[in-house]
């Protein structure tokens, strides 16, 4: 995050409205682009193709298969995600960027080969009454989302937040456009248009990351050499990306909750709906979060590593670590302050969004209950970003792990108790595991000096 972080903390330096609400945007869209996003476009593309689609429930399926597409994608790389962006930060810390390009070429390489034989598997076994068509488009949006993930490693490490920016746009416009003009082939030709909107994403990604990041050798795997591998990084990942979407994975497959939609993928009309309109209230609560870590945490956090590393005074370091602290609880405060804003707006129109979409007011109450959760999503993600800086490796297990269990034995349970607990399984989950990770924040915070001069000794 370092070259947004820079750009960022460029802009607030101006210390004008304008800059301030630049760097919050920039940060809102960079931080949660590809979530609200494809959210966003899934829905607009669902809307213009009602009464023009036939039959009607190919909008619903085309809706449902890139909701798994994401989903399955996130859990492939997510092993891959975290691992790679140390291994990038590590290479740029020693001056050894020429390694970074050839790496992303042998993880790109990689993640192609892994997702293109688990998504052509998948079309040919588990999806044999669909057309050729839609089943070699099934395989090819599989195989770019996840590339577009790891992509998006390097863009967040970038200074070009404005192509960045306008990149994002014009890749879901032309995934809205391309599916809008194609949506007279029903399910396939919705499928085909958010492919080349993604494909379009996923080239101007690559065009700024061979620009940023030159290189004279095109593929290389020294990421999985065991000097500068971090499997615990690679559970981090994916018990996260695991646990945010096992929740949703239980309600499709309940068959009280869940009905099958195309082949063996299944959606739940009374927790999806909900659920995706939550996640419309990321974006500033995300924008928040990395301006405040990549601004002033990140600040303090370099200023007392550096201090601690050229003999900076003892009176200083403690100083620096206090602001540290100071920031980590100022963000997360304000983190819950603007979601909390975020949430009632958002209820204000809930109302007129589900008599819209004909679901019945019965299903408020678990949009308040996602919401909450939301919330805690972003603190969640804040914790485990400030772990990740602190190099507290076997702690951010514990806690990814924790969520992915506690929500799914939670989420199990509240099944069983009934509707009015929907929800609360993926809230509670969530709340212990922040409350958790806030208690140890505090705790290696207290012994940060400590555990920083040790390791340094060592």
């Amino acid at each position: 995050m370092a070259g947004i972080g820079f750009e960022l903390r460029k802009l607030l330096r101006q210390d004008t409205l304008l800059g301030m609400l630049r760097a919050y945007a920039y940060a809102g869209v960079i931080g949660s682009g590809p979530w609200v996003l494809s959210i966003i476009g899934i829905l607009i593309v669902g809307v213009i193709s009602l009464g023009v689609v036939s039959p009607a429930v190919a909008v619903t399926q085309f809706q449902v298969t890139v909701t798994y597409i994401i989903a399955f994608s996130l859990v492939l790389t997510g092993t891959l995600q975290l691992a790679f962006t140390r291994f990038c930060a590590d290479r740029l810390f020693e001056e050894r960027e020429d390694m970074i390009l050839p790496n992303f070429g042998g993880v790109t390489l990689l993640v192609t080969l892994v997702s293109g034989v688990l998504a052509l598997l998948a079309a040919l076994f588990l999806f044999p009454g669909q057309s050729v068509l839609f089943r070699a488009v099934l395989v090819a949006c599989f195989v770019v989302v996840s590339n577009i993930w790891i992509a998006t490693i390097f863009l967040s490490g970038m200074k070009q937040y404005r192509s960045i920016v306008l990149l994002y746009g014009v890749g879901y416009g032309i995934t809205v456009g391309a599916a809008f003009l194609l949506r007279g082939f029903d399910l396939e030709g919705l499928l085909l248009g958010y492919l080349i909107g993604q494909s379009t994403l996923l080239s101007g990604m690559l065009v700024l990351i061979l620009r940023g990041y030159p290189s004279k050798r095109s593929v290389a795997f020294e990421l999985f050499d065991k000097r500068w591998l971090y499997p615990s990084l690679m559970l981090v990942g994916l018990f996260f990306n695991a646990g945010v979407w096992a929740d949703k994975f239980i309600f499709w497959m309940d068959a009280s909750t869940g009905s099958p939609v195309i082949g063996p993928l299944r959606a739940s009309l009374i927790y999806d709906i909900p659920v995706f309109l939550s996640y419309l209230s990321l974006i500033p609560g995300m924008a928040v979060f990395l301006v405040r870590m990549e601004t002033d945490f990140v600040e303090y956090y370099s200023n007392f590593y550096d201090a601690v590393r050229k003999g900076g005074s003892l009176s200083y370091i403690e100083d620096m670590r206090n602001q540290m602290a100071a920031t980590i609880r100022v963000g997360i405060f304000e983190i819950l302050k603007i979601q909390a804003i975020a949430a009632l707006l958002l209820i204000t129109v809930a109302d007129d969004i589900f008599r819209l979409l004909g679901i019945s007011e019965l299903y408020l109450p678990l949009l308040r209950v996602q919401l909450a959760a939301t919330a805690l999503q972003v603190v969640f993600l804040a914790i485990i970003n400030v772990f990740c800086y602190l190099d507290q490796r076997r702690i951010l297990v514990l806690l990814t792990g924790l969520f992915l269990v506690l929500n799914v034995v939670f989420t199990l349970i509240s099944l069983q108790l009934g509707p009015q607990f929907f929800g609360f399984g993926f809230l509670l989950a969530l709340a212990v595991s922040v409350g958790l990770g806030l208690w140890l924040v505090q705790r290696s915070m207290g012994r940060l000096e400590y555990q920083t001069f040790m390791l340094r000794s060592g």
